[in-house]
């Protein structure tokens, strides 16, 4: 079976990964998670094989050389993010669709590369100032890692119109309910 796409993109902090868990437990029948593989240090809260596929930068750079990535890109500098075609192939061999949590730009490339198999949603957060206090929040940023998040983001914001929908992430509850209805509705074609 080749299954469908459904891409849930952002910039950092807009609230992307709570929404995609909320639709994976909403249809947790018909979709399964993409794990991305990327170069970047494991933080204390993730698992890997389960958040990320955590490898050395040597090792994804051959990935990319034997042309197994999906897509992939370096996000920050040193830093590479990408889809396994084999994470693909094993989730529609499940009899399920992939839902993805990726970087704005990765999320066109799967967008561009799958077409009408693929539904891309951009996760608008409701201000650059309120995403900053988001990551704050987090407590995982760096002065310097924090600027370059908001720095990203701004350019991030500028391309939300090349996808196929935007929810506005003001009302956590209003972002699931509308999030919910785009799925559902990709879903039945």
């Amino acid at each position: 079976m080749v299954g469908k796409l459904i891409i849930f993109s952002a910039p950092s902090g807009a609230g992307k990964t709570t929404i995609v868990k909320h639709i994976l437990e909403k249809f947790s029948d018909q979709l399964q998670f993409s794990i991305s593989a990327c170069t970047r240090a494991m933080r204390p809260n993730e698992v890997n094989g389960k958040d990320y596929h955590f490898i050395s930068t040597e090792e994804f750079k051959r990935k990319i050389q034997k042309d197994e990535f999906a897509e992939w890109e370096e996000v920050y500098q040193g830093q590479f993010y990408g889809t396994l075609k084999s994470e693909l192939e094993r989730i529609w061999k499940s009899g399920k669709h992939v839902i993805f949590d990726l970087d704005v730009r990765g999320g066109l490339n799967l967008k561009m590369k799958y077409g009408r198999q693929s539904y891309a949603i951009f996760v608008m957060p409701p201000s650059v100032e309120e995403l900053e206090q988001r990551l704050l929040q987090r407590k995982t940023e760096t002065a310097d890692s924090l600027a370059k998040r908001v720095s990203k983001a701004k350019e991030e914001l500028i391309v939300a119109d090349q996808f196929d929908k935007v929810v506005v992430n003001v009302d956590l509850e209003k972002a699931y309910a509308e999030a919910e209805k785009l799925v559902a509705e990709f879903l039945k074609k």
